[in-house]
């Protein structure tokens, strides 16, 4: 099994999928935001050592997208190139959960949580989604604390604004969002 990454230059920055060759067909085992302070090459590198860059044409269709998505447009992500094998079964469905909030929504750690039968369980389900190895395609930037504040993001508090404008959702000067509408609420 040969393990490779793409760049892929957006709007927010150069991100980068990491994915592996099988013989079922290829699976990306992880997406890397661009931080501010360090370069996507570097992170990617740090996980994965000797890692080279090579591209193919479902990996090259895939980077288009989250291309596409950075730059506000709706994109609807397929799951069968992404290896959620490698995440736990409770992480497995709370990433699920967090990937049925549809584009322009938002939910909290808690709501999602109570959704998945954990009442109490938000601090859990935010260690998940802080794990999440394929943000944008699962779009842990629309969770959020249940203050409405943003919460954390593997990208940066800048980029999980971003990521919501793009969404059409206002967030204020001190980190609210404004008037969410709360996917999973009662």
């Amino acid at each position: 099994m040969e393990i490779f990454y793409a760049r892929q230059l957006t709007g927010l920055g150069f991100l980068a999928i990491v994915w592996r060759q099988a013989l079922l067909g290829n699976k990306v085992l992880q997406i890397f935001l661009p931080p501010a302070e360090t370069p996507v090459d570097y992170l990617v590198q740090e996980h994965y050592p000797g890692v080279r860059q090579h591209v193919c044409p479902a990996i090259q269709s895939l980077g288009r997208k989250l291309q596409q998505f950075c730059q506000g447009q709706a994109v609807d992500f397929s799951l069968d190139m992404i290896a959620l094998d490698r995440c736990t079964d409770f992480q497995q469905r709370v990433l699920l959960a967090e990937r049925d909030i549809p584009r322009g929504w938002v939910s909290t750690y808690g709501l999602i949580a109570r959704h998945l039968g954990l009442p109490g369980g938000a601090r859990a389900v935010g260690q998940a989604l802080a794990g999440n190895p394929f943000p944008i395609v699962i779009p842990c930037h629309r969770a959020i604390r249940s203050d409405g504040r943003l919460g954390g993001f593997q990208g940066g508090e800048e980029m999980k604004r971003a990521l919501l404008r793009l969404e059409d959702l206002e967030v204020t000067a001190d980190g609210k969002v404004r008037q969410p509408r709360l996917y999973y609420g009662v």
